[in-house]
C-alpha cells in the first residue's frame, strides 16, 4: 500500500463513480397520463407543459419590465402589441396585428389598443374599416425604448452568462414555428371533421 511523504497510510476514497449520490429510482416517478401514453406523446406533453410554463414566465416578465418604465399596468399581451406597433416605426392596421402575433380574437385587441390609446402610448390614424392603422405617441416611443434598455441590463445579460444559448435559442425559435404549423393544420383537420352532436332535450316536469 502507498504511503504518503510522511509515511502515514492515506486515507480510503472510493472511486469517483462510488462517491455519487445514487440514482433515483425510475419507478418512483411516472410521466404516463392520458395525454402522454407513448413516449412520442409524452415527448410533446412534455414540450407543451414546458410551452405553458415559459409563456408564463414570459408575461409575468413583460408585465414588470413595463411597470419598471411605465405608470401604465399592462398585460404581457398588451406589452406585446405596443412592441409590435412599434416594430420597424411602421403603422400596423388589426390585420396587420392579428397577422404578426398569430390571433384572430379581434374584439380583445380592440380592447387593449383603446387602453393603449388611454395612456397615451398610441395614437389611431385614418377611418372607415380598412384605413384605421396604429402607431406609437412619442411618449409610447419613450417608454418602448426604455423597455429596450432595461431589457438589455436584465434579460439579455441573464442570457448571455448561457454558454450558447443562443444558438439554442435559434433552434428553438425554429421548432416553435413549426410547431405552430403543426397544430394550425391539426386544428383545421379538427374543425373540418368535427361531428355535430346534438344537445339532449330538457325534460320537463308535468304539473
Amino acid at each position: 500500500m502507498s504511503r504518503t511523504p510522511s509515511g502515514r497510510t492515506p486515507p480510503h476514497r472510493a472511486p469517483a463513480e462510488d462517491r455519487r449520490s445514487p440514482s433515483l429510482d425510475r419507478s418512483l416517478l411516472d410521466r404516463s397520463w392520458h395525454l402522454a401514453r407513448t413516449k412520442q406523446e409524452m415527448d410533446v406533453a412534455e414540450m407543451e407543459y414546458a410551452l405553458i410554463r415559459c409563456f408564463e414566465g414570459f408575461g409575468h416578465w413583460q408585465a414588470e419590465c413595463l411597470a419598471a418604465v411605465s405608470e401604465f399596468a399592462g398585460s404581457g399581451p398588451e406589452n406585446a402589441l405596443l412592441h409590435m406597433i412599434r416594430m420597424n416605426d411602421r403603422p400596423k392596421s388589426v390585420r396587420d396585428l392579428c397577422h404578426l402575433a398569430n390571433r384572430d380574437d379581434i374584439p380583445n385587441i380592440q380592447y387593449s389598443l383603446r387602453k393603449l390609446i388611454k395612456a397615451g402610448l398610441v395614437v389611431r390614424n385614418g377611418s372607415g374599416r380598412s384605413g384605421v392603422t396604429y402607431e406609437v405617441t412619442a411618449h409610447g416611443r419613450k417608454t418602448t425604448d426604455d423597455y429596450a434598455n432595461v431589457r438589455a441590463d436584465l434579460l439579455i445579460e441573464a442570457v448571455s452568462r448561457v454558454p450558447d444559448l443562443s444558438k439554442r435559442l435559434r433552434a428553438a425559435a425554429q421548432t416553435f414555428d413549426l410547431m405552430t404549423g403543426i397544430y394550425e393544420q391539426s386544428a383545421r383537420t379538427a374543425a373540418t371533421h368535427r361531428t355535430y352532436r346534438q344537445k339532449p332535450i330538457a325534460k320537463t316536469k308535468r304539473s
